[in-house]
């Protein structure tokens, strides 16, 4: 029987269906299309309407005989009507664009991340534009600044006099450009602010006016020297710190170490290390059989010897003269709260399912007169990684040919035989679990292996057979295949690797060019593309899907590539 579906669904469905979105967007851009055409009929027609609309409820929009200019009628004349002469003037142009923006926004699909922020500043310039142009061009009959403007403006000339009044904007304009500018502005130099003012309008001006303004070549110069001096002083006070703590640490060595004073030609008898080298025992050579209770078990963080990969090793910490994440300070990396947990998927192996696998495997050996002298079980999250040292005179060929056997008489999906495994003298045999366990991506982008990596790309592949989370460098593998069958994973390991640079890496240090010819693997990520993503100016959206597109994207990259590497040409790096 279906279940009834509720209101919640019915909007839980809306937040996710496109169409829903879209026919938004499309509200949101028609009305800023109509406010901007009764706006700008209000602007000639304000005199002739306003006798007629001034003290008319909204009934009046279903009055007859009364006719108005307004280019849209009533319903035009009246909402001019009130955003105009009741509320901020000639400010209420910013909600059209607001409106328009989020629409077109909506529409494309493309992230809504910062526009929260970008609505909070526009209206709160509304405001101040209000009264402002209220005080400089108040004297008119036209409502430049609205009921909202006149009313402010007249309390502040009560309270702080016209120069008071003109002190105040003075004091509100400058004061916003050294907000904006976090540095501050260098008010004694007229050429330094002009470059200041220039340098905010195409940072943070919309495109619009961005098309039309253009920084000067004096302007950009100021801006490089201004990011050089910043970069100089972020070094220095890196070499201090560095210097600080390196002087701190010897002081508590040389306090710790008590010195032992030893007359020359004395005789020490040293003690020696764990790491010395020691004889290894002989094996004897007993040949287990089916039903010895000879089964050595080892979990999780037990396997102490285990060879160390080259992708694992860190790079050394380097310090760099300029710090690119000083350019977008402000940004938060994700929360660790946004990952699910999956401890109610925890499980544990039996004891006998271990001991049951054990006996298949020496049963099916000795069908084929292959005896072994050692075996013990690894037990992993999917995987149970059975070691095996054979006796001696038995080939390593003979028992890779078993793989079937093997995975026929443990009724497994299908076994994984590794002979010999690398840096031990031992086979090993991988049987997967009856009750696999869910590696959490949270449990793995937690463990202080990944958190304090010092890698250029550090990239969480999950866990290994000994329970461990497995830390690759990306920078390390410029070339990088994901291969499998259907089902095998492989969507997983890219949305992995995607998330491990974006739970580790700033905006600055990374940006991420995705190419998805399927248009439904990577859509997720085009949320991010004002921080993370990479794309040609004019593409439709931030992650190509068009296979023809390929080419033109490939080419800006190679373009960039060949500019960096004529950088490190003039630089002599």
């Amino acid at each position: 029987m279906a279940k009834k579906r509720t209101l919640k669904h019915e909007l839980k469905a809306a937040q996710t269906d496109a169409r829903y979105r879209r026919l938004l967007g499309l509200l949101m851009v028609m009305m800023a299309l109509y406010l901007f055409v009764a706006f700008l009929s209000y602007l000639f027609t304000w005199k002739a309407d306003q006798n007629i609309v001034m003290h008319q409820s909204w009934g009046f929009l279903f009055e007859t005989g009364k006719q108005v200019e307004n280019m849209l009628g009533r319903l035009g004349a009246m909402v001019s009507h009130q955003f105009f002469y009741n509320l901020f003037g000639v400010s209420s142009f910013v909600f059209v664009y607001l409106s328009g923006i989020f629409g077109w926004r909506l529409m494309s699909g493309r992230s809504r991340d910062g526009f929260l922020k970008l609505t909070s500043f526009l209206l709160l310039g509304v405001l101040w534009s209000a009264v402002f142009v209220e005080f400089w061009f108040g004297h008119s009959h036209f409502p430049v600044g609205g009921a909202f403007g006149k009313a402010v403006e007249i309390w502040l000339q009560n309270l702080l006099g016209v120069a008071g009044v003109f002190i105040l904007f003075l004091f509100s304009i400058v004061g916003f450009f050294i907000w904006a500018n976090k540095d501050g502005i260098n008010l004694t130099n007229p050429q330094a602010i002009w470059f200041e003012i220039q340098i905010l309008i195409d940072k943070y001006a919309p495109n619009v006016i961005k098309d039309r303004f253009q920084l000067s070549d004096q302007a950009k110069n100021y801006r490089i020297e201004k990011q050089k001096e910043e970069a100089t002083e972020q070094a220095e006070i890196a070499m201090r710190e560095a210097a600080e703590k390196s002087k701190a640490k010897a002081r508590a060595k040389a306090e710790k170490v008590k010195p032992e004073i030893i007359d020359t030609g004395k005789q020490l008898q040293l003690e020696l290390g764990e790491n010395s080298i020691k004889p290894k025992p002989k094996i004897k050579p007993d040949v287990i059989k089916k039903g010895d209770d000879a089964l050595e078990i080892v979990k999780e963080k037990e396997l102490t010897n285990e060879p160390t990969l080259s992708v694992t090793e860190e790079n050394q910490r380097h310090i760099e003269p300029y710090d690119p994440t000083l350019e977008l300070s402000s940004y938060k990396s994700p929360t660790i709260e946004y990952l699910e947990t999956y401890d109610e998927f925890k499980v544990e192996i039996d004891r006998s399912e271990l001991e049951a696998n054990k006996d298949q495997i020496i049963e099916t050996l000795l069908n084929y007169k292959i005896e072994i002298i050692k075996i013990k079980a690894t037990i992993g999250p999917t995987v149970t990684l059975y070691e095996i040292v054979p006796a001696p005179g038995v080939r390593i060929s003979k028992i890779k040919n078993l793989e079937d056997d093997i995975a026929l008489s443990l009724a497994a999906l299908g076994i994984r035989i590794i002979a010999p495994i690398p840096g031990k003298g031992t086979i090993g045999i991988e049987v997967p679990n009856r009750q696999q366990e869910i590696v959490a991506l949270r449990d793995v982008l937690t463990v202080p292996k990944f958190t304090e990596a010092k890698m250029d790309l550090p990239i969480a592949l999950g866990k290994t057979i000994a329970n461990e989370v497995f830390v690759a460098d990306l920078a390390k593998m410029p070339h990088l295949l994901i291969a499998g069958a259907t089902g095998q994973g492989k969507s997983v390991g890219i949305n992995v690797v995607l998330m491990s640079l974006l739970y580790k890496k700033h905006p600055s240090q990374v940006k991420l060019v995705l190419i998805d010819p399927k248009k439904v693997e990577l859509s997720p990520y085009s949320k991010i593309e004002n921080h993370f993503l990479g794309y040609l100016p004019d593409a439709p959206e931030p992650i190509v899907t068009e296979t023809e597109k390929v080419v033109g994207t490939l080419n800006s990259l190679c373009i960039e590539m060949e500019q960096r590497y004529d950088l490190l040409k003039k630089g002599q790096c």
